[in-house]
């Protein structure tokens, strides 16, 4: 199993920028990909950002050139550097992981809050 604690969030102007991490515990040498999503009030949770072990990242239409996901596979972390927020970017935004077992494990979640 593995365990996901999202951290940082909060509240911002827009334009203005901010960053979420994400730390793994447990079986952390089983995480393939790590991913950012987000759900806005009455909205569906949809894919932000992810990130393959290797480092391969791939980004929604909506965040591409503004947020920049990272990973650190020592300290089993990953990064969502966001810049140039929107008050569209308001949402809580999970941590995700995939093992490579097809196992799917999800984070508490983090609000994020752009103010116009």
């Amino acid at each position: 199993q593995v365990q996901l604690v999202e951290s940082g969030g909060g509240l911002v102007q827009a334009g203005g920028s901010l960053s979420v991490s994400c730390t793994a515990s447990g079986s952390t040498f089983s995480i393939d990909v790590m991913a950012w999503y987000r759900q806005a009030p009455g909205k569906q949770r949809e894919l932000v950002a992810r990130i393959t072990r290797g480092g391969r990242a791939n980004y929604a239409d909506s965040v591409k050139g503004r947020f920049t996901i990272s990973r650190d596979n020592a300290k089993n972390m990953v990064y969502l550097q966001m810049n140039s927020l929107k008050p569209e970017d308001t949402a809580v935004y999970y941590c995700n992981a995939n093992l490579w077992s097809l196992e799917n494990y999800w984070g508490q979640g983090t609000q994020v809050t752009v103010s116009s």
